[in-house]
């Protein structure tokens, strides 16, 4: 009766010891997983920066040339807004002594 006592409690103790390996081994695996998934995350984020530094670099060469050519025709509108306020500025006067010598000096005529 005792050997098969001894017997029942070395089970007992190789079905415990089994139990806290396979525990050990399960936790192993989740901590791996955890692991293995930060990892993905890590390299996908690096890749995310990767792609939207190029993007950016191609979005800036695209708009860049784009913005400078904005820059050029706001330059040549206020250049001819400034040439056609100089030349206003240098006929207004002329062209008033034609308008008023126009109409003040009107001649009668037959048709």
């Amino acid at each position: 009766m005792t050997s098969q006592s001894q017997g029942i409690q070395q089970l007992l103790q190789a079905e415990k010891r089994a139990k806290d390996k396979l525990e050990e081994a399960k936790k192993r695996k989740g901590k791996r997983l955890k692991q293995a998934k930060e990892e993905a995350i890590a390299e996908i984020d690096h890749y995310r920066l990767q792609r939207e530094k190029e993007f950016r670099n191609k979005q800036t060469n695209v708009m860049g040339s784009q913005g400078n050519l904005s820059a050029k025709i706001d330059e040549q509108t206020a250049e001819s807004l400034r040439n056609l306020r100089s030349s206003y500025q240098r006929n207004v006067e002329g062209v008033m002594k034609r308008l008023l010598s126009t109409m003040c000096d009107a001649s009668p005529e037959a048709h």
